[in-house]
């Protein structure tokens, strides 16, 4: 009768905690969990849309990203230090170019996934109002078991809403890159904001 009893007390405990574990809300994402998720699945889906013409995708595309990037921040980002000495006028032109520039290359990079869905992974905070999103996109029609590539993006919440800074594909950041890139440029033509400005319009166009 002890063992019994005890037996019974023991699975009234366990089917207690299992209720009280059922009852404990889901651990809820987090803003920039949610903005990546909605915003960057609309821009799969876009890509997607066969009944859109080529045309018509582009254009929906760049709505939706220059609604989600704040591509003149990135732009004086990937300047480097000659943003200190660049004219105001070269600038802007540059941010100009950039942004045209950017939706080109976001458009090429996630047209590779159209088709497929993002699934959120996890997030980490570098700074109160900065957050890595780390995502996998997830292909429904691959049976080869290879896993998912991981795509991660920083977003920013400094200007009062949350922002697209950057991309991470195969653990390369693409704004990152860029200023690299930029500023080698820009050191090789001491400084000449207004050749790069030239040199990135004709490098987005080989992107369309």
């Amino acid at each position: 009768m002890a063992d019994n009893g005890m037996r019974r007390r023991t699975i009234l405990a366990l089917a207690t905690g299992l209720t009280a574990a059922s009852l404990l809300p889901a651990s809820a994402a987090t803003p920039a969990e949610t903005f990546i998720a909605d915003n960057i699945q609309k821009g799969l889906s876009i890509l997607s849309d066969r009944q859109l013409s080529e045309a018509d995708r582009a254009d929906r595309f760049q709505q939706l990203l220059l609604g989600l990037a704040n591509t003149k921040r990135i732009a004086a980002f990937t300047l480097g230090q000659y943003v200190r000495t660049a004219p105001k006028a070269d600038q802007d032109e540059f941010a100009a170019a950039f942004q045209d520039y950017s939706v080109a290359v976001y458009r090429s990079y996630l047209s590779k996934y159209a088709g497929q869905s993002l699934k959120i992974t996890g997030s980490s905070q570098r700074a109160p109002d900065d957050f890595i999103v780390t995502t996998v996109m997830v292909d429904p029609n691959d049976r080869s078991g290879q896993r998912p590539l991981e795509v991660d993006f920083r977003v920013r919440t400094d200007s009062g809403k949350p922002e697209l800074i950057d991309v991470s594909v195969l653990g390369v950041w693409l704004a990152l890159s860029q200023r690299d890139q930029f500023v080698a440029f820009l050191a090789q033509n001491k400084g000449d904001v207004k050749a790069l400005t030239a040199h990135m319009r004709q490098t987005a166009s080989q992107y369309r």
